[in-house]
């Protein structure tokens, strides 16, 4: 083919303005502590392997966790916006029974609370997040 005889085809673009939206920026959503409740028919290694599964907790953490539940009657695993807390109470309470102990019955209980002043404890920020379920 010569240089002569090709042909260009031109496609015509039309450039229109990129509209920004102007949406309101949302509010952080408030955060609320899951708090796991002792009852002594639980062991240390059941807590630990809860706290790891659930919470995806290193096992230092997890073992501070067990710690201070037995010592004090409860300890917050996570600070977590309110559905994210939900859900994670509902896995707490659905985690099973303990096979280390053969007087337990069932789950340990947890519970949730506001998150006074937007933290909660020794909650470390890895655990705050709108959808880290780790």
């Amino acid at each position: 083919m010569s240089a002569s005889s090709v042909e260009l085809n031109t496609i015509a673009v039309e450039a229109r303005p990129v509209q920004q939206s102007r949406a309101k920026p949302t509010k952080p959503q408030p955060l609320w502590n899951v708090i796991l409740v002792d009852d002594d028919d639980h062991t240390y290694e059941y807590v630990i392997r809860m706290m790891q599964t659930l919470f995806a907790h290193p096992l230092e953490r997890s073992f501070k966790i067990a710690c201070e539940v037995d010592a004090t009657g409860r300890a917050i695993c996570a600070t977590v916006h309110k559905e994210l807390a939900e859900l994670k109470q509902e896995q707490v309470h659905s985690f099973g029974r303990d096979p280390l102990m053969a007087r337990c019955a069932g789950p340990m209980s947890a519970i949730i609370e506001p998150a006074c002043g937007g933290g909660g404890g020794d909650d470390d920020a890895g655990d705050r997040s709108a959808g880290d379920d780790r």
